[in-house]
Parts: C-alpha cells; sequence; structure tokens
C-alpha cells in the first residue's frame, strides 16, 4: 500500500517513515502544502497522513481543496493541535480520522490499518482475511488451515494488496503503482518473483494469471 506523508517536521517524518516501511508501506513524504496539493491528487495514493501546520498551504486548506476535486483517499490527521474546535474543523474539511501528536506509532499503524480496511468495506478485525486466509499484518505471516508461514517484505505487501482486492484483476502497472513508492524502480519482473513464491507457500491456484491483464486473487477453493 502506498502512502502520502505531508508533514514538515524532518525528525518526525524520518521517524514515521522507517516505521511504516517496516510495516510494509511505500511512502512518499512532502513537506509544503503547494508540492503536496499537486501530488496528492496525482498520484495512485491508498492514504494520506496530513499535518496541519504546513509552510506553503495550510492543511486544511489543502484538504478541502483536494476534496473539491473529488478526490476520496483516506486521510488521516496528523497534528499537535488538539482543541475540539480543530478537530471538527478537520473532519468537516473531509479528514477520516485525527491523531493528535505527541501519539504511539503503534496506534498510528491501527489507524491506518483501519482507514485502509474500512475503505474496501471489509471489517477491523485483529487479522485481515480473505477468500480462505487469514493475514496477521503485525507479525506479517499468512495463515492457511492452521498452518502459519512467515512471508517475505515483498511477499507481504502483495499479498495485503491481493487481500484487500479479492477477485478483482490487477494489472502489473497498478500493483507497481501501488507496492512502491515515487522513488523506488518499478520491474515487472520483481513482481513475477515474489507471485511465484507467494504460489509456492500458499498453492497455484492461490493467484492466477490473466493474459495481457495482470493477475487475480481467487484465494482457496473450497
Amino acid at each position: 500500500m502506498r502512502l502520502l506523508l505531508v508533514e514538515d517536521s524532518v525528525p518526525l517524518a524520518d521517524e514515521l517513515i522507517a516505521d511504516l516501511t517496516a510495516k510494509g508501506y511505500a511512502v512518499d513524504w512532502l513537506a509544503d502544502g503547494r508540492d503536496a496539493l499537486y501530488q496528492g491528487a496525482s498520484e495512485p495514493y491508498d492514504l494520506i497522513i496530513l499535518d496541519l501546520g504546513l509552510p506553503g498551504k495550510p492543511g486544511l486548506e489543502l484538504l478541502a481543496e483536494w476534496r473539491a476535486g473529488g478526490l476520496s483517499v483516506p486521510v488521516l490527521i496528523l497534528t499537535a493541535r488538539g482543541s475540539w474546535a480543530e478537530r471538527i474543523d478537520g473532519l468537516k474539511a473531509g479528514a477520516d480520522d485525527y491523531v493528535t501528536k505527541p501519539f504511539h506509532p503503534e496506534e498510528l499503524q491501527l489507524r491506518i490499518q483501519a482507514l485502509l480496511r474500512r475503505s474496501h468495506g471489509l471489517a477491523n478485525q485483529p487479522h485481515l482475511e480473505a477468500s480462505g486466509l487469514q493475514l496477521n499484518e503485525s507479525e506479517q505471516t499468512v495463515s492457511l488451515e492452521n498452518r502459519v508461514t512467515e512471508l517475505t517484505a515483498g511477499e507481504f505487501r502483495l499479498l495485503r494488496y491481493f487481500m484487500l482486492h479479492p477477485g478483482q484483476i490487477l494489472s502489473k502497472t497498478r500493483l507497481a503503482e501501488h507496492l512502491y513508492d515515487g522513488e523506488t524502480e518499478r520491474d515487472s519482473n520483481v513482481l513475477e518473483v515474489h507471485v511465484n513464491r507467494l504460489r509456492g507457500k500458499l498453492g497455484r491456484e492461490v493467484i492466477e494469471t490473466r493474459r495481457g491483464q495482470g493477475y487475480r486473487f481467487a484465494g482457496i477453493k473450497a
């Protein structure tokens, strides 16, 4: 899943990028609201983490312009402003959730997880479940018929995206856009390697190849 972090504090941004990357997210970082206005609306993000006190363009103004332009990506506001009035202003502008600094990294990660599941019509349960599989996002393991299988970082990112989009045909381009940040070289051969490794661990029927279209997550057949 690809996230946009809009935060002008370099130390905090560095900390968040490290934490979120370890949890399997691809993170793009911007510190200026003017830059974020265009990039947030033009790149295929799964979620945006937005500070309010930004240079160039305030976060609330930025959010309001995104929503007015039709951007429906979940937005989580991350700010030191903790008054009820400011929280309400953020929600009115179109925020989906609100975390006040200082915060515990695990709280932020769980809120991100909940927002992503909600945006795909899934319940926020302890484990992500789809088509006979259970994915433990904190441990980066998958369970099948009481057998727990460890995943590499690349396998985990790919399987999580598949499980959030069960039954959909996903092109290699779309997968690459959502699994890697804007600075990472996107190699379709790497995706093929991860797909084959997942098939080796979970069974070839789990991921179907649709020639000329991409892949479809079919899960375990009953």
